[in-house]
């Protein structure tokens, strides 16, 4: 779509609005919103909210890691001084002492996230943070257009959103996109391409305008378009004429749960559903586990670990578990939705077709750094109820989705039979 993806690729620390952020959605942004169980959820939910949260990592403190209220202080700051410092804090350590030297705080943070060597580290800006949860709400700044870089470089119109100035401005899936503001975007990333109709460089608001150089069959032609505060919705259904229910989930955002469980409610009796997920890139792990709860009566969705402490997500009961369900993946399938194809896969209630998922299993944590900005460093990982490491490794499928993905998965549930 024209907002940047929310959810995928390594993030890079932001050094400039020139830099093209894109976010990725992992157990980060349960730990954001208050949707990760068993962490102080008063700050968590103070993420959520845009107020400080603590500069110490979020979790049970190490054995012996706070002083007894009789501890003289000078033992217990020797005792503090000793103990090891984690990542999070050496971040925010950095912050405050640039800050408190008069330079910049963010700078500072980011040449200690880049000196972690933690791939998956960021630091955000106040605003960028703000984009980051509008992300997670299904709202995003930009034309309404999704596109895709075609084996030859081109960037094709995949589909435009209802309503959005790009389907007003009578832009149709298929067309190819040749510039935005005057730049030829043939043969670059996608996520830069959605960089420039975003106007990153610029941090442009609504309202700003975005000139398209189009093309359809053979001919060109330039639309000035302006930018707009959009929502998406991140789930969709159709129904297939032998009765299959295609349920396809673009992200994990806010509600997605929900809209699967009424979906599978909605179907038809003695049919199957095939579950897309491919090019999902995350998302709320709520979200993740409550579509779990769709397909599951109970039990463990996932395990993970946070400074070494483990804990356990769970699916809600009563879900339906008969009816023949195939989980669709691909590369571009990651973090909270391996997640969900993971607890899918080896808890037996699905088959899972395509290609191996993309890789993405560790968790972030968020911490408020003196400005306002947020740093993000990974503080462990998860692993599916078989306990696989989903982490640099993916999910391999169980069938291979040949030539047609979605014939293939089709194909496979009809194999599955009657749940009756």
């Amino acid at each position: 779509m024209s907002g940047r993806d929310p959810f995928c690729q390594p993030r890079r620390s932001r050094s400039g609005a020139g830099l093209t952020l894109v976010f990725v959605g992992v157990l980060v942004a349960g730990a954001a919103t208050g949707s990760l169980p068993g962490h102080e959820r008063g700050s968590a939910a103070s993420a959520h909210r845009g107020v400080p949260v603590p500069s110490a990592p979020v979790g049970p403190p190490a054995p012996g890691s706070a002083p007894d209220s009789s501890t003289p202080d000078s033992a217990a700051s020797a005792h503090r001084s000793s103990s090891p410092v984690s990542p999070s804090e050496q971040v925010a350590r950095a912050a405050a002492e640039a800050m408190a030297a008069g330079k910049s705080p963010v700078e500072a943070a980011e040449h200690a996230v880049s000196r972690s060597g933690d791939r998956w580290g960021a630091v955000y800006s106040p605003g960028d943070y703000e984009e980051f949860q509008d992300a997670l709400d299904g709202r995003y700044t930009g034309v309404g257009l999704w596109a895709r870089r075609a084996r030859d470089g081109r960037i094709d119109v995949t589909e435009v959103q209802t309503g959005s100035p790009a389907a007003d401005a009578g832009i149709r899936a298929g067309d190819r996109l040749r510039s935005v503001d005057g730049e030829k975007v043939d043969g670059r990333p996608v996520t830069d391409v959605v960089s420039l109709l975003r106007g990153d460089a610029d941090d442009a608001p609504a309202g700003t305008s975005v000139t398209l150089g189009l093309q359809r069959g053979s001919h060109t032609w330039t639309r000035t378009l302006r930018r707009a505060r959009l929502s998406t919705d991140s789930v969709s259904v159709r129904r297939l004429s032998d009765g299959t229910t295609v349920i396809k989930i673009t992200a994990f955002t806010k509600g997605a749960g929900d809209k699967v469980r009424t979906a599978v409610r909605g179907a038809p009796a003695r049919s199957g559903i095939v579950l897309d997920l491919r090019g999902n890139s995350g998302g709320l792990v709520t979200e993740a586990v409550t579509t779990a709860s769709a397909f599951l009566d109970g039990g463990l969705v996932a395990t993970y670990d946070v400074d070494g402490s483990q804990r356990a997500l769970h699916a809600e009961p009563g879900g339906d578990t008969t009816r023949p369900l195939v989980a669709l993946v691909d590369g571009g399938t990651m973090s909270a939705a391996e997640l969900l194809t993971g607890a899918l896969k080896d808890r037996g209630r699905a088959l899972v077709v395509g290609s191996r998922t993309f890789g993405k299993g560790s968790v972030q944590m968020p911490t408020r750094l003196p400005d306002g900005s947020v740093a993000e460093l990974t503080v462990g990982h998860y692993r599916t109820p078989a306990g696989r490491s989903v982490d640099g490794h993916g999910i391999t499928p169980d069938l291979d989705a040949g030539t047609d993905p979605m014939s293939r998965a089709c194909t496979v549930l009809t194999g599955l039979g009657d749940p009756s």
